[in-house]
């Protein structure tokens, strides 16, 4: 029996992804959780094989969670699920030590190939994500200047580039304004741009929003 823990903070997401397992005979849900704490508290109670884990968490995200474990060297393997088109985060959490990524827009039945494929010691991408690789692999050696972000300070900048306030974000990433300016002021000079104004042209002309 596959061994799953659910990590994301909407539940009608993780009743969806819970009936989709369901349905498969050699995989169970042991436990679920909404949260950065949440998760961790639920991997040190429940012995686990998959975790299936969303990358926008509230306070520290998805990402977060994927440090922590590198760092405590924990064995379970992590499918990251997200809203978020794939060539905006597939390779960055494939690099963070993910072991799959799957859009949460695909079919339900590659959840569940997803889950397996990851239980059996393999990595899951999906075909779109393969050829990224492949293109990536062969492409010039150059980097935008977005890639230097941190994640916190890139979930900024897409959360300023959607059009929400530094309170509103601040209220969604639990941290305080003060935090959230700075990680602007930080995003502001590392994309050498001086106003929200311009954070959101830069990121819908690089397809990040």
């Amino acid at each position: 029996m596959i061994r799953v823990i659910l990590c994301d903070d909407h539940a009608m997401i993780r009743r969806g992804i819970k009936d989709t397992l369901s349905e498969a005979p050699d995989i169970q849900v042991v436990a679920e959780a909404s949260s950065y704490a949440e998760v961790r508290d639920a991997l040190r109670t429940h012995p686990c094989d998959v975790l299936v884990l969303d990358i926008n968490l509230p306070g520290r995200d998805g990402l977060d969670v994927l440090a922590s474990l590198r760092e405590s060297d924990a064995p379970v393997k992590v499918l990251m699920v997200s809203i978020f088109p794939e060539d905006q985060y597939a390779l960055r959490c494939l690099k963070a030590g993910a072991q799959g990524y799957l859009n949460k827009a695909g079919d339900p039945a590659d959840l569940i190939t997803a889950v397996r494929t990851l239980a059996q010691g393999r990595k899951y991408v999906s075909p779109e994500v393969a050829q990224m690789l492949v293109d990536n692999l062969h492409a010039p050696q150059h980097t935008t200047l977005h890639a230097s972000l941190s994640e916190r300070e890139l979930q900024t900048l897409l959360k300023i580039a959607s059009g929400k306030r530094l309170s509103d974000i601040a209220d969604e990433l639990m941290l305080s304004p003060k935090t959230v300016s700075v990680y602007r002021a930080r995003v502001l000079e590392k994309l050498k741009l001086s106003n929200n104004a311009e954070l959101t042209v830069y990121a819908i002309r690089n397809n990040l929003v």
